[in-house]
């Protein structure tokens, strides 16, 4: 019999729920539900739902749930358009990652999610336990983790605020990833004044799995255990997903500070071990980790999935403080925590094993065949039912918090005032206004090499273990994309990230279709081939129309990317609100992609290789300035539009680099993105310590040529001897390339070519038309020391 625990009815009361569940006044509803972040349209939602009034802890279930960080009720109608099925595609979006099949039995499965929120806060423990959250959601699929990119945004690098925030954040990635033994491989650093109050953590986490032990996230067989392990309950983290992650922030909120959650890499260690055993040796029907929201979580989202119930017993859940209210050990998000659903006659196994690597574990439930998430206090007989005088705490469909949770069909509208694309038919001529004019273009480049967005994150990456596990190649040391080797195969896995919010800011479909595009090439240029994308969508108030307009653009922008690259979208995070008093971010799509290289001794670095290996630039330079670090620097002409972005075009290029780089007649790839051509030219000769001499035929201006930053180009160096076949290869593919130059030397020297380079410019006097003649020595200062410069850590005068 189950005794509901009520007070005596007051005038105004709701109807009881189900068995005389307490269900609180109308009044104390109306007040508690606008304080735990939900709508008046909301709370009517809730009630057609349970058919009454909530509770208060049915409330603060629901509060977590139908947050935007657990629900996606703003993005949730927009993600639905994304191409989700491809090659190899084995787990996709609703699971905890995405898993692709790699062959001989193998799979990767990877993710790319944000902590945005709470690093603003806590930003060593923000950004630690974001590392542990991924990584969770990783070997929760039955994969052995094997690397970590980070991709982080901060504001201005002078502000002491964000020296602040740099120093917690890397601390607290590196922190956390080199005590749980997972190396950090890359990622992305970036300075703008938009992000001054909301940083951007978004941390991307790749395993390797056999496709036998892929694990889902699912709570089958009425009457199965429902253990949970690792860590204690606490009160640390409580509210996390709706108080920080669903909402914007004010002036100096103190209120937000409890609400980030505490990490523990060691406990996580133990984790991965403990539930990497579970799944091997075949003891759990189902396995989740608990992050956002908690047991509320990942109770309703197992049971969804599986189309059961779970029943909860509140007092078996370990806990590591006394007193706590129900609500707080249901939505609590102390870390470091599993939920494995287990036949009952494997549970002195699942115990056994839990003891041998240190965690406790405890069945705090049953699943059950009713579809509702049921809490009770009092505890449960040995046939999963309330006990006699156990308590009804709360009653929920299992669907209403997750699957039928709400969505909202918010308004998108564009900016009243942004510049338009040219009219079609119109000529795309290069600016004569050009803001570099007079300037030496070598003095360019040492500005943008020595630039925080652009200069060397060795500072940052140092503080990283990259190389633990053995399995990397091609770490942040080698300046591309990352690479992985599978052990015991010859092939390797190779990773990268990237995000354009320069160009979103005034484009956000351009902005990331070119972040598809050039994470993709990234991966391409190695030679590997992409097997799929995973996102981070960072953007601010979707009820803001202009806001959820930009969110609409990307998501339309992504979806066309994948489609005319052929990649399928495995899953991914969208985080919303990243707004403060100053205003909101800059639109922000963070893509990661993961890609396949049969052949790991063939894999193409950026680094030049020999002295007197020929240069080529594959593709052409186009218009368009707006959006690029050149200008964040020299500014840009009142007339200068964002570049184009041809998807056909970039799919013929990545397919021609895989071909080359696999046929064994590239001895280097780069692509030319941040800074431009110059930039790309001078940071394949630093790494290498080989300058080169090249002549650059100008296709648009010279500014643009140098230093614009559109798609679609790549600096390949070759022997001389397969220069031909690289060129036939390049036109097979209907690509433009050029023989431009020879490596070797100890400067770098770029001649202007072509009708750009002479004539009328020289005459108006502009200096743009001068080569660029520097000394390596000289670039290799520049790029190494502007990023301590810029924090303030360089003790190098």
């Amino acid at each position: 019999m189950i005794v509901a625990e009520r007070d005596a009815a007051q005038p105004g009361d709701a109807a009881p729920g189900p068995a005389g569940m307490p269900t609180p006044s109308l009044a104390t509803v109306m007040r508690l539900h606008r304080t735990l972040g939900l709508t008046d349209d909301e709370l009517v939602a809730i009630r057609d739902r349970l058919g009454r009034d909530p509770n208060d802890l049915e409330l603060a279930m629901f509060s977590v749930m139908w947050s935007e960080h657990c629900s996606y009720k703003s993005s949730k109608p927009l993600l639905r358009t994304l191409p989700t099925r491809g090659e190899g595609v084995v787990a996709g979006p609703g699971e905890n990652a995405g898993v692709v099949s790699i062959g001989d039995g193998l799979a990767v499965a990877f993710k790319l999610e944000s902590h945005n929120h709470p690093s603003a806060v806590e930003p060593y423990q923000g950004a630690a336990t974001g590392v542990g959250g991924i990584l969770r959601d990783i070997f929760t699929m039955g994969a052995r983790p094997i690397a970590v990119l980070d991709a982080l945004r901060f504001g201005d690098p002078a502000e002491p605020r964000t020296r602040h925030l740099v120093d917690g954040v890397v601390r607290g990635v590196g922190g956390y990833g080199n005590c749980v033994g997972v190396p950090t491989v890359g990622g992305e650093l970036v300075f703008d004044p938009s992000y001054a109050d909301n940083p951007l953590v978004n941390v991307m986490a790749i395993g390797l799995l056999e496709e036998r032990h892929l694990t889902r996230a699912a709570a089958p067989g009425p009457g199965n255990l429902v253990v949970l392990f690792g860590s204690t309950t606490g009160r640390d983290g409580i509210g996390g997903a709706s108080v920080l992650a669903s909402a914007t922030f004010a002036d100096d909120d103190p209120s937000k500070r409890p609400s980030v959650q505490v990490g523990d890499p060691f406990a996580e260690k133990l984790l991965i071990e403990a539930s990497l055993e579970l799944i091997e040796r075949g003891l759990v029907e189902g396995l989740q980790d608990l992050g956002a929201a908690g047991i509320t979580c990942a109770t309703s989202e197992t049971a969804d999935r599986a189309g059961t119930g779970i029943v909860v017993d509140l007092d078996a859940v370990p806990r590591r403080e006394p007193g706590m209210a129900p609500f707080e050990v249901m939505i609590s998000e102390s870390q470091e925590r599993m939920l494995a659903i287990v036949r009952p006659p494997r549970f002195a196994d699942v115990a056994e094993v839990c003891a041998r690597w240190g965690l406790p574990c405890a069945v705090i439930g049953r699943v059950t065949d009713d579809r509702d998430i049921v809490i009770v206090e009092g505890g449960l007989d040995t046939d999963g039912r309330p006990r006699d005088g156990a308590r009804e705490l709360a009653r929920v469909p299992a669907p209403a918090l997750t699957s039928d949770a709400i969505v909202h069909e918010r308004l998108a509208a564009p900016p009243e005032r942004r510049r338009l694309a040219p009219a079609p038919g119109a000529p795309v001529v290069a600016s004569d206004q050009l803001p570099e004019r007079g300037m030496d273009p070598g003095a360019v480049l040492l500005a943008l090499l020595g630039s925080p967005n652009l200069a060397s994150r060795r500072a940052v990456f140092e503080q990283y273990d990259s190389t633990v596990g053995a399995s990397t190649v091609a770490g942040p040391t080698s300046g591309g994309a990352a690479v992985l080797r599978v052990q015991g195969t010859p092939k390797a896995l190779v990773a990268a990230t990237d995000g354009n919010a320069g160009v979103s800011a005034a484009d956000p479909w351009l902005g990331a279709a070119m972040s598809v595009a050039e994470a993709a090439r990234n991966v391409a240029v190695t030679g590997a081939r992409p097997l799929g994308v995973t996102n981070c969508l960072n953007y601010g108030d979707p009820t803001k129309p202009e806001a959820f307009w930009q969110l609409s653009e990307a998501v339309r922008g992504l979806g066309d990317a994948c489609r005319a690259l052929g990649l399928p979208v495995t899953g991914g995070n969208v985080s919303l609100y990243n707004e403060s008093a100053r205003g909101r971010i800059a639109p922000t799509p963070q893509i990661g992609v993961v890609g396949l290289l049969s052949d790991v001794s063939r894999a193409v670095g950026p680094a030049f290789r020999s002295a007197g290996d020929t240069i080529l630039l594959a593709g052409e330079a186009g218009p368009g300035l707006a959006g690029s670090e050149y200008a964040r620097i020299a500014g840009v002409a009142p007339e200068d539009g964002q570049p184009a972005l041809d998807l056909e075009l970039e799919r013929s290029l990545q397919s021609f680099v895989v071909e080359a780089a696999q046929g064994g007649i590239l001895r280097s790839a780069q692509d030319v993105s941040g800074g431009g051509f110059a930039v790309a030219l001078a940071e394949a000769a630093i790494w290498s310590g080989l300058g080169a001499n090249v002549r650059l035929p100008i296709s648009s201006s010279p500014a643009a040529d140098l230093f614009g930053e559109s798609p679609s180009r790549l600096i390949l160096s070759t022997e001389p001897r397969h220069a031909a076949a690289v060129e036939l290869l390049a036109r097979q593919h209907g690509l433009p390339i050029e023989h431009i130059g020879t490596v070797g030397s100890e400067r770098l020297l770029v001649e202007l070519a072509g009708a750009g380079a002479t004539g009328a410019a020289e005459e108006r006097g502009s200096g743009v038309a001068d080569a660029i003649d520097v000394a390596l020595a000289d670039l290799a200062r520049a790029w190494e020391h502007g990023l301590p410069r810029a924090l303030g850590w360089d003790t190098v005068g």
